[in-house]
């Protein structure tokens, strides 16, 4: 309750100094707080070690991709965001199927001239049910 009532009469300043933890850790931001998909390295052997069960553990799986997780953060988020860190327990597995890049067929829209068209013949069957009525 009390972090809510912070967040809510507390304002972000990006110029302070980062606040720490008892332990004089870093304490994440929840605001800025972003994720990466990040692929399998390509020298990993399948199956991949990971139980498909919601409670499942993936520290088996982190610990052969943590290296490859660390240098992609090196190479493509560091130079952008040069406090970024990753958080392994936070960590998930999953896979992505891009399914409009795979199965889109791009359509051209009608021309206008088609769908002025369609909108005065339908004006005109609106008109038609209207006399009807009355």
């Amino acid at each position: 309750m009390i972090k809510a009532i912070l967040a809510a009469l507390g304002e972000a300043d990006p110029e302070a100094e980062i606040c720490r933890d008892k332990k004089g850790n870093p304490e994440p931001d929840s605001n800025l707080r972003d994720t990466e998909i990040v692929p399998l390295p390509n020298d990993i052997t399948l199956p991949i070690p990971l139980g498909y069960d919601k409670d499942a553990s993936v520290d088996e799986l982190i610990q052969l991709v943590k290296k490859h997780c660390e240098e992609y953060l090196d190479a493509e988020v560091l130079p952008h965001v040069p406090d970024a860190w990753i958080d392994f327990s936070k960590t998930k597995v999953g896979y992505e199927i891009p399914l409009n890049r795979h199965f889109y067929v791009y359509q051209p829209p009608r021309s206008l001239d088609e769908i002025e068209n369609d909108i005065k013949s339908l004006e005109a069957d609106i008109m038609a049910m209207l006399g009807e009525v009355v």
